[in-house]
């Protein structure tokens, strides 16, 4: 993969881990502020079992940002945790079932998940490429 295929997985794995990691200790630390911004909450022990999940994936990309490379696995959990959180804010959100304040999530949920579609088409049309030939080396590879 080119060097800065590698930074760009990597800048995105760790903007997505840093984001996760912050959303989901907030109501863990501090629950009043979080029910402040997102609305009351009635069985807030679920609300504390996302923000661990949450919190787990977020570390785990941020290993992943230290890598050379994004792994396959770190790029399908950040592109499927996107997908699905971004589905679940619009649902529900639209529902009126939770506030108006997700669909801000859901923004950012769908910028990350276009960053890493558009990364996954980019390494899709390098490798359909064939190599070039530029003074005797192989390039492309």
């Amino acid at each position: 993969m080119y060097a800065h295929a590698a930074r760009t997985e990597r800048a995105l794995l760790a903007s997505q881990g840093s984001f996760y990691l912050a959303t989901g200790l907030w109501p863990i630390v501090h629950r009043s502020s979080f029910e402040r911004v997102t609305g009351p909450k009635a069985d807030f022990w679920l609300v504390r079992t996302l923000g661990a999940v949450l919190a787990v994936m977020g570390s785990a990309m941020l290993v992943g940002a230290s890598r050379r490379a994004a792994s396959p696995e770190s790029r399908v959990m950040a592109v499927g945790a996107a997908g699905a959180l971004a589905a679940v804010d619009l649902v529900y959100a639209g529902r009126g079932r939770i506030s108006r304040v997700y669909l801000a999530d859901a923004a950012v949920e769908l910028g990350l998940a276009a960053g890493w579609i558009a990364s996954s088409f980019r390494r899709f049309q390098r490798r359909s490429r064939p190599p070039e030939i530029v003074s005797g080396e192989l390039i492309g590879d």
